[in-house]
């Protein structure tokens, strides 16, 4: 279930490989129009017509006055009008690109690519924040104080404890990196498929993870996890993903979740809080953002709603990855950002 974009296939229902669709044609991004989301920052798109040598067009969803050239965008939402055989390539501004892809047909030949910057450093020492505020008992401390009240608590080492984190993509592994480098055991759950090993056999591990395995094995390390961290994107196979059957699993494990919020049952996360399976939650997204003030989830016992700020995307985010995604496609090379719009990351 990793949100990266590394392996150029999809598997559909069928097993089947799908081909990445052809990179732009030179000829083509020359004579492509620059089309940007009306709300970048002046700066930033001085900065991508500076790149793409060309001036820049408001990305709206009044489609573009008839011509043969076709499209290059930047931005976070695609209008109907331009889902066109015109699109060429579109940057996604955000690393979560489910929004986008579920919102019309995708046109097949067009490149997608995504902004990824820093957020797994920043998602990191969110997780890791989080983490060491519960095993210093922070959350108890502010409540003593808020009563003036004097007690010893113990504290807990997170070295030599064991952090189930899901998905093995660029951000799941930043933060397996920075655990790691904390001495917390990490292990890694990947995608599966017919084309992955068989059930019980270890993957090779990649940086940040001590171990990987696949998301139908971990039933067994559920159960001795510390922490539970999701870095999910949001996709057919992973909506409600966290459900009961995985909650029923956990014994006394922290779910902490930034990745997407409806990847989780909150039904499900209810009764594991309630009946204590469940330690603790962290939630920096929920399945219907924002929360008012009366929705149910702000009760949850035991629980920390943010307000999906955990990976916030800066403009010199936006402007480093889609220089690095122009130079890759301008080298005929297809860029590491590349989204696998079948697969839905």
């Amino acid at each position: 279930m990793s949100e990266s974009s590394g392996t150029p296939h999809s598997l559909l229902a069928c097993g089947l490989p799908v081909p990445p669709p052809p990179l732009p044609a030179p000829d083509a991004l020359a004579r492509a129009r620059l089309l940007v989301a009306p709300s970048l920052d002046p700066a930033l798109v001085r900065e991508l017509e500076r790149i793409t040598g060309r001036g820049a067009e408001p990305l709206t969803d009044v489609a573009p006055p008839p011509s043969d050239a076709p499209l290059l965008c930047v931005g976070d939402a695609l209008p109907d009008a331009l889902r066109t055989d015109r699109l060429l390539w579109f940057h996604s501004i955000t690393a979560g690109t489910d929004r986008l892809l579920s919102s019309g047909p995708w046109p097949g030949p067009a490149l997608l690519t995504r902004t990824v910057g820093r957020m797994g450093e920043r998602m990191a020492q969110y997780v890791l924040g989080w983490m060491l505020a519960e095993a210093q008992s922070v959350p108890e401390f502010a409540e003593q104080h808020a009563r003036a009240h004097w007690e010893r608590l113990s504290s807990e080492l997170v070295a030599g404890q064991t952090a189930l984190i899901y998905g093995t993509g660029r951000i799941g592994a930043a933060v397996g990196r920075l655990l790691a480098a904390c001495g917390v055991r990490t292990v890694g759950v990947g995608r599966t498929s017919r084309y992955g090993p068989e059930p019980g056999t270890d993957r090779v591990a990649p940086p940040g993870f001590d171990r990987v395995i696949g998301a139908a094995e971990d039933a067994g390390v559920l159960g001795e996890a510390r922490w539970v961290i999701s870095t999910l994107p949001l996709t057919g196979a992973t909506e409600g993903f966290f459900g009961a059957d995985r909650f029923a699993a956990v014994r006394g494990a922290t779910f902490l979740n930034v990745g997407r919020g409806a990847t989780v049952d909150m039904g499900a996360l209810e009764t594991a809080l309630s009946d204590g399976r469940v330690r603790r939650a962290v939630l920096d997204v929920l399945p219907a953002e924002p929360a008012a003030p009366g929705d149910p989830v702000w009760k949850l016992p035991r629980t920390v709603i943010t307000s999906h700020s955990s990976g916030i995307t800066t403009d010199e985010d936006i402007a480093v990855d889609f220089a690095a995604c122009w130079e890759d496609v301008t080298a005929g090379r297809r860029p590491g950002l590349t989204v696998d719009t079948a697969r839905g990351y």
